[in-house]
């Protein structure tokens, strides 16, 4: 095997083995996560729960009884980065931070009220709800 044929050969596998690693760590934040918001400072309520799925890398906020109307926007990436936008009414907050297949940790920022704080989350199910 001439020596650009191993090297194809070898480039084309390693291609192969990075794109089974980022499909294999995303899907592991596949699921149902319950997230708890903590307000460090401004003029938001202290705390704040919700529930939201996360499937290939899509999040979606899941609505619970008597809820308003809420949106997320932005992925979890490959890596479990989290970058979203939570809008709700004409309240926009920036989330960031990181998820690790069970639980993640991160900071959030309303600007609006000038509110900051902290996020965790903890995976409830590998399953996504509808």
């Amino acid at each position: 095997m001439t020596f650009a044929k191993r090297s194809a050969l070898a480039l084309g596998l390693g291609l192969t083995l990075i794109g089974g690693a980022f499909a294999a760590s995303s899907d592991r934040n596949d699921g149902t996560w319950s997230v708890q918001m903590v307000t460090d400072s401004g003029l938001c309520d202290r705390t704040y729960g919700y529930s939201i799925a996360i499937e290939n890398g899509n999040v979606r906020y899941l609505l619970a009884p008597g809820d308003s109307p809420t949106t997320v926007s932005g992925r979890i990436g490959p890596d479990g980065a989290v970058d979203l936008d939570i809008r709700r009414s004409i309240a926009k907050v920036d989330a960031t931070g990181r998820l690790n297949g069970k639980s993640g940790s991160g900071t959030w920022t309303l600007g609006m009220l000038g509110c900051t704080g902290r996020w965790t989350a903890q995976k409830r199910s590998n399953i996504v709800q509808s």
